[in-house]
């Protein structure tokens, strides 16, 4: 899944906060561009907002939902536990999620199972998808989900705009095993240096300048 550029690959950013208008308002005095409201995961117990990256590309940040049961498997990316704001993952943008998955299996990379999900916008707007399964975070979540919007209208036409993803790179403490995963999965190159800890890295323009947020 060739697309030339690594940037190219990046449906989204996933944010993880606490406690979202907070979030919301935190990122806001970061990037000084003010992400919009998103809506409810009733299956996942979250909530989110939304800020574009570009035409095809965006920032999510998402919390847990108070008005919203924790299923029994718990929140996905750490929700639970209260933990510092910050990037926990990211979705790559894909078609053919089946048979992604059943190369990357024969390649011992599990995905888990391709799940539908869906959500109302503020004004009602239904919006579906399909995506490899959340719950399946592999090398402390530096390897993306993979995500098909189909017949659905990209949320990154609808995000407030003002901020642009121009770098993305992964630190972790097993590059090597991490850039071999990513060869399976993306047939791209995205960077990868060593770490202490698994960490995304990204650069994004925006009225602050160019500000790192990981």
């Amino acid at each position: 899944m060739d697309t030339g550029t690594p940037l190219a690959q990046v449906d989204h950013l996933v944010y993880a906060v606490p406690e979202l208008e907070r979030g919301i308002a935190d990122l806001e005095q970061l990037l000084g561009v003010r992400a919009a409201r998103g809506g409810r995961h009733p299956t996942w117990g979250t909530c989110n907002a939304l800020l574009g990256l570009g035409r095809r590309a965006y920032l999510e940040i998402i919390a847990p939902d108070p008005e919203l049961p924790a299923p029994a498997a718990g929140r996905p990316f750490g929700l639970d536990t209260g933990g510092t704001p910050g990037l926990v993952a990211w979705a790559a943008a894909g078609g053919g999620l089946d048979a992604l998955c059943t190369r990357a299996a024969s390649q011992g990379v599990a995905l888990g199972a391709v799940q539908p999900g869906s959500r109302r916008a503020p004004d009602g707007t239904l919006l579906e998808w399909r995506l490899t399964d959340l719950r399946h975070a592999l090398l402390d979540g530096v390897v993306p989900f993979f995500i098909d919007w189909g017949t659905t209208p990209h949320p990154a036409l609808i995000a407030p705009v003002g901020a642009t993803l121009t770098a993305l790179r992964i630190e972790h403490p097993d590059p090597g095993r991490v850039r071999a995963t990513l060869g399976v999965l993306l047939g791209i190159d995205l960077p990868v240096s060593a770490g202490r800890t698994a960490a995304l890295i990204s650069e994004i323009d925006c009225p602050r300048g160019r500000t790192t947020l990981r």
